[in-house]
């Protein structure tokens, strides 16, 4: 009979979210990440959502979000009438990117927050993130 490996949830190594805060902070105000930070970012990211389930429970009460596809300033529109984390749980459906000027930015900003805020925000997959 096979036996199921455990799940270990690691807490934040507060080494590295210091960091994470900083690229938030730049990630407001629209600017860019470096490549070396972005593949630091993914790095983060990946572990944490490696360990979520496909099928993904999310806390009520909750802002649902549709594609924003690049639109960065919508997004802040977002966030200023909706909520921000780690106040709001944010569920995003998908379509980060495409048709906006600041798609980069756009998704590079969802990707921190869900690593530093990881229980509060979901992101899901969608037609556009492959």
């Amino acid at each position: 009979m096979a036996t199921k490996k455990p799940t270990i949830s690691r807490a934040p190594d507060p080494s590295t979210q210091g960091d994470v805060d900083r690229w938030i902070a730049k990630l407001w105000e629209c600017n860019a990440l470096s490549e070396q930070e972005v593949k630091s970012l993914c790095e983060k990211a990946k572990e944490i959502l490696i360990e979520e389930t496909n099928v993904h429970e999310v806390r009520c009460p909750v802002t649902v979000c549709g594609d924003v596809h690049g639109q960065f300033h919508d997004l802040m529109e977002l966030f200023k009438i909706g909520g921000k984390c780690p106040d709001t749980n944010l569920l995003f459906m998908g379509d980060y990117v495409d048709r906006g000027y600041y798609s980069v930015e756009t998704v590079t900003l969802l990707v921190a927050l869900k690593t530093r805020y990881k229980d509060r925000i979901t992101i899901l997959r969608g037609n556009h993130e492959s």
